[in-house]
């Protein structure tokens, strides 16, 4: 086995949390790995599924199903301070997040 295949595995996931749009390659004699995080997408918080919600920081599965459900109760997000609104949504939540919010 060649011991540079764990090296290149440690790098690609090194990239991949140290970036928040990272893709690498590495490539060992036959074998080629990929790797690609999204963490850093833009979140259109008028059209994201419960899925796409939790991809922002401090957002679990019941904060997503609340924020849906207050967008279907009371209609599209005017803009993304409006999320606090939500139960659950603090300003610290929407501050660590307010790069990735867009609101379409």
């Amino acid at each position: 086995m060649d011991h540079r295949l764990p090296l290149a595995i440690a790098v690609l996931l090194l990239a991949a949390a140290l970036s928040a749009t990272a893709t690498a390659a590495v490539t060992s004699p036959g074998v080629t790995l990929t790797a690609a995080a999204t963490v850093g997408d833009a979140v259109n918080i008028n059209t994201a599924d419960v899925k796409a919600l939790m991809s922002l920081e401090g957002v679990g599965r019941k904060v997503a199903e609340k924020i849906v459900e207050y967008r279907a109760t009371h209609g599209p997000f005017k803009k993304a301070a409006d999320l606090r609104k939500v139960e659950g949504v603090g300003e610290s939540l929407l501050e660590r997040n307010r790069q990735r919010i867009v609101v379409k």
